[in-house]
C-alpha cells in the first residue's frame, strides 16, 4: 500500500512539472510574437499608385522577368532605421506574390 502512495505521488509531481513546462514554453511563445508584433507595428506602411513609383521600379515592373504579372498594390515601408523600400504585391492569374524593390528595382527582400 505504502508502494502505490508513493507511486501515486510521484505520478501527480511529474504531471504538475510537466504543465508548468508547457506554461513557461507557452509563455515564452507568447513574449516572442509581442516583440514581433511590436516591430512591425514600428514600421510604416504607406500605400502607393502604381503611377507614382519610382522609374526604377517602372522598368522592373515592366521587364521581362515581371512578364505577365501585374501589380495589383504598391506600399513604401520605413523601417525604423529610416531604411525604405517598396513592397509590391502582384498577381499572375490566380498566382499571387509580394515583391520588395528599393528605389532603383533592386529586390530587397
Amino acid at each position: 500500500m505504502k508502494k502505490l502512495v508513493v507511486l501515486a505521488l510521484a505520478l501527480t509531481l511529474i504531471s504538475f512539472v510537466s504543465v508548468q513546462a508547457q506554461t513557461a514554453d507557452h509563455s515564452a511563445h507568447q513574449e516572442a510574437v509581442a516583440q514581433k508584433t511590436t516591430k512591425a507595428s514600428q514600421q510604416e506602411k504607406v500605400e502607393v499608385k502604381t503611377a507614382d513609383l519610382p522609374e526604377g521600379i517602372q522598368k522592373t515592373i515592366k521587364s521581362d522577368d515581371f512578364k505577365g504579372w501585374t501589380v495589383k498594390k504598391a506600399f513604401l515601408v520605413t523601417e525604423p532605421d529610416k531604411a525604405q523600400y517598396y513592397e509590391l504585391q502582384v498577381a499572375n492569374g490566380k498566382e499571387n506574390a509580394l515583391v520588395k524593390l528599393d528605389k532603383d528595382g533592386r529586390n530587397v527582400g
